[in-house]
């Protein structure tokens, strides 16, 4: 399988005097097959369904699955609710012991239904797609998922009481999310997304020693696979720039700039090789503007990306399942009919 190393992918459009286009979306096709969330993320046939109807109707550049950061924990025997019509959640107030993480060894998530689904929906993805689609796989952050296991509020403190054994932890859960990352590059994936919004709490110092070595470690296998990297963090992460960096990602997904991120800033501190992905407002713009808005903010975006040979236009994080189609089209609209050209 050929690499498709996102900046590259960037730089070849941005000669072309175009931008790839790559919103996070995956819940409003929901809406368009008539499903619901519950159904699509545990009927990989009805996944599939979905993620092909939004790549029919819009004709992105990269094609998402649905995000949800319960997979892995839900694979390890964490309590998981699955609402009907929203993406499931760990419920983190079930008691954690660093005594349990032996038992949660044993555990091969290879065979876990779920884990299986994802991985069989990739398959689809990679048969059922056009070729040129750019085909991306979730995967849980090291951070959050530690967080995810045994609660926020107690992996900050055990950071600072018990850092040993939240090493240990971390150590366990990055061969977890490694081993979910294999079985997806095996199945098509051309791009693993670690999303780890929970880091955000953490200070650069911290983030350092409690992600960063996790994130590279990551990141190293997928590349040793021939598959590039995207870091996916919420929140104002103005301060983890640096830090996330160190990592080697290939690629850095913000937030909007209703969370204070301002994409040029950054663009700044990003090196040539790395893609910068974002970061229109999934929720301020895209779910409650209007169309007119939503191309009055993509335009400006792209303005202000201009110099930058390694921009992707996509969404500061997955769209709400209530999107109207409409603003997709009209992302999708201005996006294409921008010609870097002409401004």
């Amino acid at each position: 399988m050929k690499e498709k190393k996102l900046a590259v992918l960037a730089r070849q459009a941005y000669e072309e005097g175009k931008r790839i286009v790559a919103p996070l979306m995956g819940f409003p096709g929901v809406e368009l097959t008539g499903t619901n969330i519950k159904l699509a993320q545990q009927n990989f046939g009805e996944h599939f369904k979905v993620i092909r109807k939004l790549v029919e109707m819009f004709s992105p550049d990269v094609a998402f699955p649905l995000m949800d950061l319960s997979v892995e924990a839900n694979a390890l025997g964490r309590f998981t609710i699955f609402p009907r019509e929203e993406t499931p959640t760990v419920y983190t107030k079930e008691r954690f012991q660093f005594e349990d993480l032996e038992k949660m060894k044993e555990i091969d998530i290879s065979f876990d239904t779920r884990v299986i689904g994802y991985v069989e929906t990739m398959k689809l993805m990679k048969l059922g797609l056009p070729p040129e689609i750019t085909r991306v796989a979730y995967v849980t952050g090291p951070f959050t998922l530690a967080s995810l296991i045994m609660g926020a509020q107690d992996a900050v403190m055990s950071i600072l009481k018990n850092p040993v054994e939240f090493h240990e932890l971390c150590n366990f859960v990055t061969r977890v999310i490694i081993e979910y990352a294999r079985l997806l590059i095996t199945a098509g994936a051309e791009v693993i997304c670690i999303t780890d919004p929970t880091a955000v709490m953490l200070s650069p110092k911290q983030f350092k020693v409690w992600s960063t070595p996790y994130v590279t470690r990551i990141k190293e296998i997928c590349k040793y696979n021939g598959v590039d990297t995207i870091y996916h963090v919420c929140g104002n992460s103005m301060h983890l720039i640096d830090s996330i960096l160190e990592s080697g990602i290939g690629g850095l997904s913000l937030d909007s700039k209703y969370n204070d991120i301002q994409l040029s800033e950054v663009a700044k501190k990003v090196p040539e090789n790395v893609a910068i992905i974002g970061n229109i407002s999934p929720t301020v713009t895209m779910a409650f503007g209007k169309p007119r808005d939503v191309r009055r903010e993509v335009i400006e975006l792209l303005d202000e990306m201009k110099p930058y040979a390694n921009f992707i236009l996509s969404t500061g994080c997955d769209l709400p399942q209530k999107t109207p189609l409409e603003n997709i089209s009209a992302f999708i609209d201005a996006a294409r009919t921008y010609s870097l050209r002409h401004h």
